[in-house]
């Protein structure tokens, strides 16, 4: 089911099968959000949940003397979501774990996404609620893709993304048969830059994994005009970039609590880089804003 949250600046649509995004537009009518053409990429803006990336042969030790078998980004994405509540500027959607979850990631979990409408902002608030006994381990993190151009006469090029502060950092190297990172081979990338030129060829080998970068903000911006998203993202510590190898044009602003399994992690999932563990019967919170100009 489709569902609008509406004000003078933006009209967003929800939908619940994934309890995503499936459109930004301002009051012209102008779509921000990347619109799922399956030549690029099918997705929209997937909750990536309890993973983010891929577990190396999609398994994980986890708890005690368990497994976890989950494919790429997690086993929300593509399971209907409940909307719990909606007034004139929020909505809340929900999961569960049913036995199908449980058998993939053994915790009894309960997921809402609260989406607010701020204005010309759009606040993502995850809430992971611990339903089980056992502490449970997770990550969760944003794939949000916009349309890039945003006018059908500009090209890719014409668009940058800018940080507010100099950012000089080097990426690892994606695995792009595997979908893991290999960290022990790295690239310098930015070297005290505000901005960073937009080029497929950024994405020829998969995601650019921004793990070294001190903003908590991102702004993709055009030289044609000054319509403009900002990703505002305080809760999470890795930003990745990724457009379709085919030239899609689009860009994805990804927020992530987590990586996919790296060449210097174990097979263990407690042990993975910033694991997040939420005790039993409790609440933890995150969120990231969308901003339209």
């Amino acid at each position: 089911m489709k569902y609008v949250l509406e004000n003078e600046y933006l009209t967003v649509t929800f939908q619940s099968l994934g309890g995503a995004l499936s459109s930004i537009q301002n009051k012209e009518g102008l779509e921000y959000l990347w619109q799922g053409d399956k030549t690029y990429w099918g997705g929209q803006a997937p909750v990536l949940f309890p993973i983010c990336g891929s577990l190396k042969n999609d398994r994980a030790k986890i708890g005690t003397n368990q497994v976890t078998e989950m494919p790429r980004h997690g086993i929300v994405r593509k399971k209907e979501f409940s909307c719990i509540e909606q007034d004139s500027d929020s909505i809340l959607f929900c999961i569960e774990s049913d036995e199908e979850a449980y058998q993939q990631f053994p915790y009894h979990f309960k997921l809402g996404i609260r989406y607010t409408l701020i204005k010309n902002t759009i606040r993502t608030k995850y809430i992971v609620e611990n339903q089980g006994k056992e502490k449970m381990p997770f990550f969760i993190g944003g794939h949000p893709g916009f349309n890039c151009p945003l006018f059908p006469e500009e090209s890719y090029e014409d668009y940058w993304l800018e940080f507010p502060v100099q950012e000089t950092c080097s990426v690892p190297n994606p695995i792009t048969e595997t979908g893991l990172i290999d960290m022990q081979h790295r690239t310098e990338f930015l070297k005290k830059q505000e901005k960073l030129r937009l080029s497929h060829d950024l994405f020829t080998k998969d995601a650019v994994i921004l793990d070294e970068i001190k903003s908590r903000s991102v702004k993709l911006v055009s030289s044609n005009h000054d319509r403009s998203v900002e990703l505002e993202f305080p809760d999470f510590p890795y930003l990745i970039l990724w457009s379709s190898a085919n030239k899609g044009p689009f860009v994805a602003l990804e927020p992530w609590l987590g990586l996919s399994t790296c060449s210097d992690e174990s097979d263990v999932f407690e042990q993975k880089r910033n694991v997040q563990i939420v005790n039993s019967k409790e609440t933890k919170t995150y969120y990231f804003d969308i901003k339209i100009f």
